[in-house]
């Protein structure tokens, strides 16, 4: 039986990336600044973690070796392993930009070689052009916002208004996205997913990367909330992915998480919901039971990037990782005889670092399974090779980009 487990630790770079000046990001190191900050003792928090960072399963699979690939140097205060028992190494992305789509892609063997459009960081970053056609199609009056910011600061910024005036809240950053927060009941769910379809058809044509509905609940700044339902309207992929070429063997893709939207459901042939990481990865390990031959389970792990990373929380990106970490026992529990799992990321998003965007970085590359010998393959040229790695793993022809490291 040949299957295959691909998680995507979103976020989780380890630095290096020889390009990172480009983007503003030279010496950006998620993993090893989160490392260097637990080892100094600012990872700490009460009720949640305290001391050195701990990955001793991901070490003992070669995550610390990668490290030192990416950024020439281990991460500080982690215990080195006795042994190492996965496949290791570290990957640099040559798609332009640094955004989910991009990474995704690209570790689907499909980079990224265009630009994707941006929308300035102005005190009005929308064209007024494009407001008022959404503004016409859509039935609205206006909207708040229409700036770069986070999250959870525009929710707090404009929540109140939003609810008193019925505008949604429309704001971006320096990814390629339009991100529309409104209230899951006063607004409503069903007209806020309907309002980012609309805004998808019209930003085609700024080379958008993304439309993301952000609905959140709660009645006061104190007590606003996002939802687990959120959803990624993407622009499709410009060529087949590995997901198309294992939909069209005839095998099941089973799509974990956000992983559909990312892809705009091509070649997702099973769509599997969960919000959080812990939901995600019981929500995988249920996959893998259910998994046949030949079958690809694709998560993302959303957490990383979307509560810890863009929030800038060390201790709980450290508490996040060390979480997962201790979910690796369960996977390699479910793994039968032909079967490899790969642990990547898609992007940066260094805590530590000024701003709340990604990060352009390295991300590691640990694959394990029955069969599959340790060892380092070294650093690769492109995200590509995970992806032609799956696709030789399951028997597929190679594709256009990267190669296999089997």
């Amino acid at each position: 039986m040949a299957r295959a487990f691909l998680y995507v630790l979103d976020s989780f770079g380890i630095g290096g990336a020889p390009d990172a000046r480009e983007y503003g990001d030279l010496g950006a190191d998620t993993l090893g600044h989160i490392a260097e900050f637990c080892a100094a003792g600012l990872g700490d928090r009460a009720g949640l973690r305290e001391g050195p960072l701990e990955l001793p399963n991901m070490a003992s699979l070669g995550l610390l070796e990668a490290a030192k690939l990416a950024s020439g140097a281990y991460p500080a205060g982690m215990e080195q392993p006795a042994r190492i028992f996965g496949r290791h190494g570290a990957a640099t992305e040559v798609s332009r930009g640094k955004d989910t789509p991009s990474g995704h892609w690209e570790i689907a063997g499909t980079p990224v070689m265009f630009d994707w459009g941006y929308f300035p960081d102005d005190e009005v970053c929308f064209p007024q052009q494009l407001l008022d056609t959404i503004y016409w199609e859509a039935d609205i009056a206006g909207s708040l916002g229409n700036c770069h910011a986070s999250g959870t600061e525009v929710i707090k910024r404009f929540g109140q208004e939003h609810i008193w005036t019925g505008k949604p809240i429309f704001y971006t950053s320096a990814d390629s996205v339009f991100q529309i927060a409104a209230h899951e009941y006063h607004f409503g769910l069903d007209r806020l997913m309907a309002l980012c379809e609309t805004v998808r058809k019209l930003t085609y044509d700024y080379n958008i990367g993304r439309v993301i509905a952000r609905p959140f609940v709660g009645e006061t700044e104190e007590s606003f909330e996002r939802t687990g339902n959120r959803r990624d309207i993407s622009i499709e992929p410009p060529e087949a992915t590995l997901l198309d070429r294992v939909a069209a063997a005839g095998r099941t893709v089973h799509a974990v998480g956000k992983i559909s939207d990312i892809f705009a459901g091509k070649g997702v042939t099973r769509h599997v919901k969960a919000n959080g990481n812990k939901a995600l990865v019981d929500a995988s390990l249920k996959a893998m039971e259910v998994a046949e031959d030949g079958d690809l389970v694709f998560t993302n792990l959303v957490d990383f990037d979307m509560v810890y990373g863009h929030r800038r929380d060390v201790p709980g990106y450290a508490a996040a990782l060390e979480a997962f970490d201790r979910r690796i026992g369960d996977i390699v529990m479910r793994m039968q005889p032909g079967d490899i799992t790969v642990l990547t990321a898609d992007h940066g998003c260094d805590p530590t670092w000024r701003g709340t965007d990604h990060t352009r970085e390295r991300v590691p590359v640990i694959a394990f399974g029955p069969g599959i010998k340790p060892g380092s393959v070294g650093i690769r040229d492109t995200y590509a090779d995970i992806g032609e790695t799956i696709a030789a793993h399951l028997g597929l022809a190679p594709g256009e980009h990267g190669r296999s490291f089997l």
